[in-house]
């Protein structure tokens, strides 16, 4: 089969399109009328030579070839980006502010400092490890300028879904399975202090079965959280990200526990526009979290 090259704009619509979930958001993102972003599709079906998308009812879905040439688009977008970069890292000065939960501030981090800090030996990165809601007010008051938070993102003027992961029941890895349905006293939990959209799924899932439940530990910290499971106080609820060996995740079906929702792992940033510097670290939070999650 003859080989020919990807057209490297043509590339940045697709992936901007899948990531803000229609390509009539690209078309405004990428300054370029629907039927240039059209145009743009057709030319990577024909440089291809296979379909991209495929009709999933009403909308336009990826066929299994659009799902592997969207993998490579990101990296093939994040090395060109990080090699201009680069060229004028030694040019640029000043810093960016980051924001992260809790869950991604140990691996996840290291791995986007390090790329950072390649790239833009001129610059420095100010990180913020904390709580959701947080997150989100520092980022709409232009305290940060990007952040990685549990959710939607609420009104945030840039938002990308990274992932969507299924909730977990969580207990000590030394301590028993919690049996609900024949319990002599309420179910305890371990909980934020605050309300978050965790402690509020536990409360739903579990009062829609009908099991009576406490609050035993409240902490304003993951780690404080997570401690509390692990003596054995407790059970809490999260994900299975950035998980401690000393706590694990609890089966329903196991331990007769209501099956909870998913969650979304959404990149927010301070503006729908993004300066150089910004615009790597999109793409490193981006190759960092997907790494994690494979």
């Amino acid at each position: 089969m003859a080989l020919h090259n990807l057209d490297i704009n043509a590339l940045r619509t697709f992936e901007t399109g899948m990531a803000l979930g229609t390509f009539a958001k690209a078309s405004d993102r990428i300054g370029r009328s629907p039927a240039a972003v059209s145009a743009q599709l057709k030319k990577l079906e024909q440089q291809t030579g296979v379909a991209l998308f495929q009709k999933v009812g009403r909308r336009l879905a990826l066929t299994e070839a659009g799902e592997t040439l969207l993998s490579y688009a990101r990296q093939i977008l994040a090395a060109n980006d990080a090699a201009l970069t680069a060229i004028h890292s030694t040019q640029a000065r000043g810093k960016v502010r980051l924001g992260l939960q809790e869950d991604l501030g140990e691996r996840v981090l290291t791995d986007v400092l390090g790329r950072f800090a390649r790239a833009h030996r001129g610059m420095r990165i100010e990180t913020r490890v904390c709580r959701n809601a947080e997150l989100m007010e520092r980022v709409n008051r232009g305290e940060l300028d990007l952040a990685v938070v549990w959710g939607d993102g609420g009104a945030a003027p840039y938002r990308e879904k990274l992932a969507e992961l299924p909730m977990i029941w969580i207990g000590g890895v030394n301590s028993p399975a919690p049996d609900p349905g024949s319990a002599a006293e309420p179910l305890q939990l371990v909980a934020f202090e605050n309300q978050c959209l965790f402690k509020t799924a536990a409360m739903e899932a579990l009062s829609k079965t009908g099991i009576d439940w406490g609050v035993s530990f409240t902490s304003s910290s993951l780690n404080g959280l997570l401690a509390a499971v692990a003596a054995g106080l407790g059970i809490t609820i999260r994900t299975s990200i950035g998980l401690p060996p000393q706590v694990r995740g609890l089966s329903p079906s196991m331990s007769r526990l209501p099956r909870l929702p998913k969650v979304e792992l959404t990149m927010i940033a301070a503006r729908p526009d993004h300066e150089a510097a910004v615009a790597f670290l999109i793409n490193a939070l981006r190759t960092a979290i997907q790494d994690y999650l494979l």
